[in-house]
């Protein structure tokens, strides 16, 4: 239940008539923050130290461009009428379009290049985290959004990556990795999530002299090397978890809180499942790196720093947890 004793924050703008660039930059301003419109010139959002700066600065710049402003703080009269601000800020329309577009989208995937397809699957990311930096009141349209929007994604990787892994049943045996010191490990070339974070996995906690070879297809595999995320291979998805979560488990590092973390945001953007908030910047991240690295080894070196400082966070994260 909302409560009408937490403030909103309102936004009161007037500009001149002649500043017709001005009034359209601060309105679209206004607009990617997610602000809804009471009457014109008069805008409400939710509360929030993020956002206060924000609107603050957008006053400012009224005020300079010879507008007037006023930011100010509001509370509703009663419960219902907190709930009439809330209900403002329904994002279901907005996802409704994203939807039709995807379905749109879905049609033509298979007639187009790899080239076009990663440029659209970086325009429609951009799209979709736009919507979802202001939805300030997830319901059902958000979880259905997120939903197919996941489907989405995996078709497109299923286009990018046609030798994607099945599961296989059975247990994941555990390995001494001292034995597996200074292999050659081989999985399939241009790199996405669970193989990049794989190789950095492997380099980081299980072979540091690790040789990696990047395959044209998984056919190619050296009998001596170790393969890893394709069907077939010594590792690969088992069960639930996809390859990143079985070499954890091969290995015995399901004990660290910190790789757990990185494991649920990996697990989501390959297969789907729980979000994690890292999950969307470092797909996008990942997606523009693959497009202007087209070698492997550096796009391992590239990502690979940014996993570092990912683990990084989450185990800081988890070390105060634990305080």
């Amino acid at each position: 239940m909302e409560s009408h004793e937490t403030p909103w924050q309102l936004l009161i703008v007037s500009l001149p008539t002649p500043s017709a660039t001005a009034r359209m930059r601060i309105w679209r301003a206004i607009k990617s923050l997610g602000c809804m419109a009471l009457r014109d010139g008069a805008y409400l959002l939710p509360i929030g130290a993020d956002r206060e700066d924000a609107l603050l600065r957008l006053a400012e710049e009224c005020t300079r461009e010879g507008g007037s402003a006023w930011l100010m703080r509001v509370l509703p009269r009663s419960t219902k009428e907190a709930l009439s601000y809330r209900e403002l800020f329904d994002r279901s329309v907005e996802y409704d379009e994203l939807r039709k577009a995807w379905k749109e989208t879905n049609r033509t995937l298979a007639s187009l290049e790899v080239s076009e397809i990663t440029r659209l699957q970086r325009r429609l990311q951009r799209e979709y985290a736009a919507a979802r930096s202001i939805d300030f009141f997830p319901n059902d349209g958000s979880a259905e959004a997120d939903a197919e929007w996941r489907d989405l994604q995996q078709r497109i990787q299923g286009l990018l990556s046609p030798d994607e892994p099945h599961n296989v049943k059975g247990r994941v045996a555990r390995l001494d990795a001292s034995k597996y010191r200074g292999r050659v490990w081989a999985t399939r070339r241009h790199l996405w999530v669970d193989r990049v974070a794989c190789a950095w996995l492997i380099r980081r906690f299980i072979d540091t002299e690790a040789k990696f070879r990047w395959l044209a297809k998984p056919s190619d595999c050296p009998k001596t090397a170790l393969g890893f995320d394709f069907d077939g291979a010594t590792f690969t998805h088992v069960g639930d978890r996809v390859t990143f979560e079985t070499l954890m488990a091969s290995f015995g590092l399901e004990g660290d809180a910190a790789l757990a973390r990185l494991a649920t945001m990996v697990h989501q953007l390959d297969v789907g499942g729980e979000p994690v908030p890292e999950a969307i910047g470092f797909e996008a991240m990942m997606a523009g790196a693959r497009d202007r690295l087209p070698d492997d080894d550096a796009l391992l070196a590239e990502i690979g720093a940014v996993l570092d400082s990912l683990y990084a966070h989450f185990e800081r994260g988890a070390s105060r947890a634990k305080t």
